[in-house]
């Protein structure tokens, strides 16, 4: 009876709020797919625990599949992931699949033909590099929506984009993977590092996002469907030091990332948040996770968690709770070791307001779309420690972070004013490497076109659509990361 009438209250033309809509579905068991500002698929969600399917061919052979052990490919609307692996409300995204076109980075200037700049000032693009190293920028970089920026396909240790922000604004249906924003001191006083403030349909992959001036990695207002995932949220400088706000009903998971040497809000959330086995290390004295402290509704999931304490820690892991925010936490899922002695020796949380503040427990889980494998909360630090980040090849900086510090289990951290500090030294060197040829210059190798039955003189076949649905481009570029 209940579904029946939330169907009805679904498609009632007087509801025209994405969030409202979101949340009372989720409430209902229903996982809800945004393809525009407006128009929602709503269907039931998936069962929290793991389910066995059979089916039997006409051969009458059968298999058997385990939901959690899969690489999801579609989504509940029946499209296909921004890539294989691709999971949470982010995982719509098309990029620049439809209409798009490949442009290739080949310099590490600040603007002009060629550069990064240039590369996503304009939509329906795929990006790629054939240079490594690091860009160095005056004014903030505006990107452009339905672009996927591949950062996997620069040769050598990849790409930092270092000296200001980046804003992901209106860039809808962007998929962004395996790239350094590292903002700095010298970026524009009061902005963050990575700013959301409008925008549906994105993935954030396997990025490393550092040294934010206010937010080091931010998300406010009119924002529906996002996923931050694999990801590294880092050292935002002082006075502020903030990971980042997280504030909008329309959907924001974030999965298997690192939050460390942030002050506070690691993140902050407000609205709709899926928090599922991420690390938060050394957070200092202004809280880990901030559970809302707001008079709006809040709804999470948090769950598989790892939160250990550093040098720059003083106060419990989730602070701030009220009786707006209703928070799902699986039991005892989430692990905290408060005692910096060097090892992982933690407990798993209660789920009681001494470790959680004054949040309303759910019983039930919010029918958010699932990681698509569920690890413990050690088996997240470790996920993390081996994967987190631009990963394919980690500078210095994340390699100090993950090795030195988080490694250390409580006894190194801090948390900084200024990136060119003794300790981290600044963003380089990042080295370059070299690309492989591509005759053609459609961004696919010709050794990768000639094993895979593409003409290395052709240019027109990289964003033609093969049969899995991805372009032969981004079959390429996918295929140069591991899927877990």
């Amino acid at each position: 009876m209940w579904r029946n009438w939330m169907d009805w209250f679904h498609n009632a033309s007087m509801i025209k709020s994405v969030r409202l809509r979101q949340i009372l579905m989720a409430l209902s068991g229903y996982v809800c797919v945004y393809s525009n500002d407006y128009y929602s698929q709503c269907i039931p969600g998936t069962q929290t625990s793991t389910s066995t399917s059979t089916s039997t061919s006409t051969s009458t052979s059968t298999s058997t599949s385990t939901s959690t052990s899969t690489t999801p490919t579609t989504t509940p609307s029946g499209g296909i992931t921004a890539f294989p692996g691709a999971d949470g409300f982010g995982a719509v995204s098309v990029g620049g699949r439809s209409n798009g076109k490949v442009y290739i980075v080949t310099n590490l200037n600040d603007s002009g033909s060629g550069s990064f700049r240039d590369a996503v000032s304009a939509s329906n693009r795929i990006v790629v590099f054939r240079v490594g190293g690091i860009i160095n920028i005056g004014d903030r970089v505006v990107i452009s929506a339905n672009i996927y920026i591949a950062g996997q396909t620069a040769p050598g240790q990849g790409i930092t984009v270092y000296g200001n922000g980046v804003s992901f604004s209106n860039a809808h249906n962007t998929i962004t993977r395996y790239i350094r924003f590292r903002m700095g001191k010298g970026g524009d006083s009061g902005k963050d590092g990575i700013a959301l403030a409008d925008g549906h349909n994105m993935i954030f992959d396997h990025i490393s996002a550092s040294w934010g001036r206010d937010e080091t990695f931010s998300i406010n207002g009119d924002v529906t469907n996002v996923t931050i995932s694999n990801s590294i949220i880092a050292q935002g400088l002082e006075t502020h030091s903030c990971g980042g706000l997280m504030q909008t009903d329309g959907g924001v998971s974030i999965f298997r990332t690192l939050y460390i040497d942030n002050k506070t809000r690691n993140p902050k959330v407000k609205g709709v948040n899926d928090f599922t086995n991420n690390v938060v290390y050394n957070w200092g004295g202004g809280g880990g996770y901030i559970a809302g402290d707001s008079d709006g509704a809040s709804y999470a999931n948090i769950i598989g968690n790892a939160f250990i304490s550093g040098p720059s820690t003083s106060v419990h892991p989730v602070t701030r709770g009220n009786a707006n925010f209703r928070a799902y936490v699986a039991g005892k899922s989430n692990y905290y070791d408060p005692d910096q002695d060097g090892n992982l020796d933690g407990v798993y949380m209660p789920d009681t307001t001494e470790y959680f503040s004054d949040v309303v427990f759910s019983s039930t889980q919010f029918n958010y779309p699932r990681p698509y494998k569920l690890l413990n909360a050690t088996e997240a630090v470790a996920y993390v420690i081996a994967n987190a980040g631009a990963s394919k090849s980690r500078d210095k900086v994340d390699t100090y972070l993950i090795n030195t510090e988080l490694k250390s289990y409580g006894k190194v951290g801090a948390l900084i004013s200024d990136e060119n500090t003794a300790t981290i030294g600044g963003p380089g060197p990042v080295t370059g490497g070299t690309a492989p040829t591509d005759t053609d210059n459609d961004g696919i190798p010709d050794a990768w076109e000639t094993a895979n039955g593409l003409n290395p003189n052709d240019a027109s076949d990289s964003m033609k659509i093969a049969s899995n649905g991805y372009t032969n481009l981004e079959n390429y570029v996918n295929s140069l990361v591991p899927v877990w």
